[in-house]
This record gives structure tokens, C-alpha cells and sequence, in this order.
């Protein structure tokens, strides 16, 4: 049986880009064929585990496979059956070389199908804030390989038309040739002080914009070692960037973001860092496991109407006991008349996720906080369960029993180390290519120190360290690090918002 074999444009780099249609097929593939410009996190986020993956990235100097053995290997895999992706950076009819491949599968009777991708050639220069078309400037762009135009024996490229014959010129894999490139556009036509901008890796938080014009670009990009790959425009459009810059120009820009969180809780952290900016990077250092046993909980939930008062202090707290609700045959009904508590707005949107909503909410989002908020409830005489972590701190229920209420405490999960990314993290902190660490519990303030071992403190030395709020700074303090960033609100975005007003200040010294 002949298999299909999907030509997909995987987008310039930032893994957003991806279109619906792309993520599907990735997400049913039995082979992916990517090169050298797909963002790997594509394939975290998409591939299926057992897929087949197979690298065939060219670059200008090295190539892993000549496009003959990548025609022959899509064929290879069609034949054998197989629901094939091949992923292209960009768009695979643009420079891509997908033609090529589309045409060597129709001629082995192979079906397939083209998913155009956004290409660089236009999300480049908007993600520098250059508008490749704008009423006021030019009505017209063209988009010309840099590299082949300047390399056939015969150009493909007649300059003398094309100099002058589009408002804005977009130039891809030309970086290694810029001067020819700016003697051809001089010597037909374009001024000398038209604007040129270089961008590399457009869309992705390494993002670099280098401007000038056709008279100093060549110069300027000596000077700054600026290195492919590399969209080169040219027009007037450039000076729109003064005005219209956006992605490199918000708080966290190009920041490297060490996030701690466990695996379940490292996304939402890592996407309100990428909004503004930065480029997380996901290294956990604890996992949330089960209690031991499940006798505390179901005897817990076996008496839930009888409580007065069910207190969470944290969304993991909520997940796990309700899973557990739900896996006795039960539902949010078992609460019966109980008023719930959640230490913060995190917690508040877990309970909303099942259904239910938060009675009580204390003004600051730690427990001594939420203490004081159920003693003013009055809670003398009243039932009381605390569904927590086994390292929780005691101060909530010796709070609640002090003022005379009946408290249970029941052990939902236990944090406990995550090491297996130990190697990799010391070596990263250790080359300073971590800009940032974000702690956003004690727990993950203990387990950092743990798992980077006796230089810890050394190793974070050289790293902006971002606590969640006091109670965690309190604990890195006692570890021996020094806290750089303590969030006024004890939340995940409260502290992306602390991060960014620090390191914003520090992008407008730099």
C-alpha cells in the first residue's frame, strides 16, 4: 500500500506560526524529514514519540543529504507505506525546493499534498516592523534568492529591471553575497542611500535587525560579525521600523528564562515569558507524584458534606483531590453545602475548571494571608479540610485550630527531585547563557540547589534570581542565593511582571 507524503511549511521559526493544517499532519505522521530552519520545539510539541524523525538540514557549506538523496528517501518512505511529513522552514514552494520533491513523487506515482507555510520572506521584516507593502512608500515587492542568483554561471536575476522594477526587494540566503548584491542594485539603478535591513533569525527571540543603507550595510555587517541565515530588505519601508518595531523591543527580548516549575506546570510560565519576550527555557527540577496511598484522601471525601470548610492552597492540590473525587464516582455534588478557599487566583481557576467557584480569596496570595481571611469568617467550632502537598508549612492549619476550628489535613501529592536534567543545567549555567531563574515555590528553590549540587550558588551567581514572593525568597536566601527579584503579587504573572520591569530597566541601560 502507498503511503502520502505531506510537503508542509513549517513558518519562519517562531513554532506559533505553524499553520492548523501543518500541526494535524505532524501530529498523524509516521515520518518527519525535517531541515536545518524548522524550530525543534515543532517536533516536541507535534510529533508522535514513535514517529520516525530524520534530519536532512543543508546549509550553505555542509549538507547532511544532497536533495537527490532527500527525493529518493520521501520516495522511499511513500512506498513503504507511510504517512510522510516532510517540513520545510518557511514555505516549501518558496526557495524550499519542495517543487523538486513534488515533482520526484509524481513521478513515482506517490500521492502527496503541498501545506504552504508563512514565509520569511514576509514575517521577517513584520516581525522587525517593516511592512514589506505601505500606501504611503510602495505598492509592490519582489523576492529573489540572494545565493543562486549570485552563484549560476548564467544569473537568473536580470538586475538591470529588477534594481528599480519593485518598491521593496526581499532577499533570501544572500547574506554571504551582500556586496555583489549591492554593486548589482547600485550599478542598475537604486541609490546609495536607500535603506537596507538585515534581520536574522526573524520571529524567534534571537531575533537580530542590523539597518543601514546600499551605501554602508556591506561595512556595517562587517563590523558586527553578522552571521546567516539572514532576510536582507531593501526599500524605504526599512525606516517604518522606528516606529513600528515590536518584537524585539518588549521587556524580556532575547532573555534566556530558566523556568523550574514541574513539567505540568512549566507551560503557562513559559508562555506569558515568551509574550514578552523571553526564550524560556524548560529545565524542571521536581515532579508531582501521588500520596503513598489514597486512604487519607477517600476517607477524607467519604465525609466532605460534613465539612464546613474545604481550604486549597494550591492548583495541584485542587487537580489531584478532584481526579480523585471523580475516580470514587463522584462529583462536585460531594462537596454538599462546604465553602471553598483557594490561596490565589491560580487556585480559583483550577476549582473553575471543575465547576466550582472559590468562596474566599485573600488579598495576598500566601497563607498567612488566607489565615487571616477564614479567621474573620469566624471558624470556631467549624469542620475544616486542608487537601495540601506533605511538605506543605503548617502555619494555615495551626492558624485555624488556634482560633478553635477542627482541621483535617489530608496529603494530596509530594513534590520530589527531578535530577535527570542536572548535567545539562549545570553546563548551561556554568557557559552564562542563563539570563534569568524563576522560583516560583521554596520546593523548587530547594530542588534547583539540590540538583546543581555544591556549586550552586557559584553557578546562579551570574543569573537574575526571580522569586514568586516572600515565602520563596525567604527559602533561596536560606540556600545561600542571592534574590535579585521578589513579585509584589505572589502569582506566575505577577512574577513575569516583576521579571520584566527589572530586566526592562536593564535593556534600556543596555
Amino acid at each position: 500500500m502507498t503511503g502520502v507524503v505531506y510537503l508542509v511549511g513549517a513558518g519562519p521559526g517562531d513554532a506559533g506560526l505553524l499553520t492548523m493544517r501543518g500541526a494535524e499532519l505532524l501530529r498523524r505522521a509516521e515520518v518527519v524529514v525535517y531541515d536545518r530552519l524548522v524550530n525543534p520545539a515543532l517536533l516536541d510539541l507535534h510529533v508522535p514519540t514513535g514517529a520516525e524523525r530524520l534530519y536532512v538540514g543543508k546549509a550553505s557549506s555542509n549538507h547532511t543529504m544532497k536533495q537527490d538523496e532527500i527525493n529518493a528517501l520521501l520516495v522511499a518512505r511513500g512506498l513503504a507505506g507511510k504517512a510522510v511529513v516532510r517540513l520545510h522552514g518557511g514555505d516549501p514552494f518558496v526557495f524550499g525546493r519542495g517543487g523538486e520533491e513534488a515533482a520526484a513523487l509524481a513521478d513515482a506515482g506517490i500521492p502527496f499534498e503541498v501545506v504552504p507555510g508563512v514565509t520569511s520572506a514576509v514575517a521577517a521584516p513584520a516581525y522587525a516592523g517593516i511592512p514589506v507593502t505601505h500606501r504611503g512608500h510602495n505598492s509592490s515587492f519582489a523576492v529573489i534568492t540572494g545565493h543562486e542568483a549570485t552563484q549560476k554561471t548564467e544569473a537568473s536575476v536580470c538586475w538591470e529591471k529588477l534594481a528599480t522594477g519593485a518598491g521593496t526587494l526581499v532577499l533570501l540566503m544572500g547574506l554571504g553575497n551582500l556586496e555583489t548584491i549591492v554593486q548589482q542594485l547600485t550599478r542598475n539603478g537604486r541609490p546609495t542611500d536607500t535603506p537596507v535591513a538585515l534581520i536574522r533569525w526573524g520571529s524567534l527571540p534571537r531575533q537580530q535587525t542590523l539597518v543601514g543603507t546600499l551605501g554602508d550595510i556591506a561595512e556595517k555587517a562587517r563590523e558586527a560579525e553578522f552571521q546567516p541565515p539572514a532576510v536582507i530588505v531593501v526599500g524605504s519601508v526599512v525606516n517604518l521600523r522606528k516606529s513600528l518595531r515590536w518584537w524585539d523591543n518588549r521587556p524580556l527580548f532575547g532573555k534566556r528564562v530558566l523556568v523550574t516549575r514541574s513539567r505540568e506546570q512549566s507551560s503557562a510560565l513559559s508562555q506569558l515569558l515568551r509574550e514578552q519576550g523571553a526564550d524560556p527555557v524548560e529545565s524542571p527540577v521536581l515532579r508531582i507524584v501521588p500520596p503513598d496511598s489514597y486512604e487519607g484522601i477517600d476517607s477524607a471525601v467519604g465525609r466532605l458534606s460534613g465539612y464546613d470548610w474545604v481550604a486549597f492552597t494550591s492548583a495541584n492540590g485542587v487537580r489531584i483531590f478532584l481526579e480523585r473525587i471523580m475516580a470514587l464516582g463522584l462529583d462536585a455534588r460531594a462537596f454538599g453545602g462546604a465553602r471553598l478557599a483557594a490561596i490565589g487566583p491560580a487556585t480559583a481557576d483550577e476549582l473553575r475548571r471543575y465547576g466550582l467557584q472559590a468562596d474566599l480569596l485573600p488579598e495576598e496570595f500566601v497563607a498567612e494571608s488566607l489565615a487571616v481571611a477564614m479567621l474573620s469568617t469566624g471558624v470556631e467550632g467549624k469542620r475544616v479540610l486542608l487537601p495540601r502537598a506533605e511538605e506543605a508549612r503548617e502555619v494555615l492549619g495551626d492558624a485555624l485550630l488556634e482560633a478553635g476550628a477542627l482541621v483535617d489535613r489530608v496529603v494530596c501529592y509530594r513534590t520530589v527531585p527531578a535530577l535527570e536534567n542536572a548535567v545539562r543545567l549545570r553546563d548551561e549555567l556554568a557557559s552564562g547563557v542563563i539570563d534569568a531563574v524563576t522560583l516560583a515555590s521554596s520546593s523548587t528553590a530547594r530542588y534547583l540547589v539540590e540538583a546543581l549540587g555544591k556549586e550552586a550558588v557559584s553557578l546562579l551567581d551570574h543569573s537574575v534570581i526571580a522569586c514568586i514572593g516572600p515565602i520563596t525568597a525567604a527559602t533561596a536566601r536560606e540556600l545561600g542565593l542571592r534574590v535579585d527579584v521578589e513579585a509584589s503579587e505572589h502569582t506566575i504573572p505577577g512574577l513575569v511582571q516583576a521579571l520584566s520591569e527589572r530586566l526592562g530597566k536593564q535593556l534600556l541601560r543596555d
